[in-house]
């Protein structure tokens, strides 16, 4: 099950990561991210060990969200070194997401 993070958890888990992390800002009430939940399931598996994959609820989690300027759910942003080097938002497919991991 992917990882999840929070206002509480996220400057640990995400920006302290030894590992590159995968962010994928959303929503419960959010059609467009219940599509996105099972890629997201599916990546989780597929990198463990090598790439941080998880989610943030941005209703519960708002300062995170805001931090990085998250207006459109879902969007998903991939960290390396605790800085945030990629943002896509909206309904990404797979492969795409799979070719941002491998880079």
């Amino acid at each position: 099950m992917a990882l999840i993070f929070t206002d509480e958890n996220f400057e640990k888990e995400v920006i302290q990561s030894d590992l590159p992390v995968l962010v994928d800002f959303y929503a419960d009430w959010c059609g467009p991210c219940k599509m996105m939940a099972p890629i997201i399931e599916e990546l989780h598996d597929q990198y463990e060990g090598k790439i941080k994959i998880g989610k943030l609820n941005v209703d519960n989690s708002p300062e995170t969200a805001a931090a990085f300027r998250v207006m459109s759910i879902p969007t998903l942003i991939f960290f390396k070194n605790g800085k945030a080097i990629e943002t896509m938002v909206g309904v990404v497919a797979k492969q795409k997401l799979e070719d941002m991991l491998n880079a």
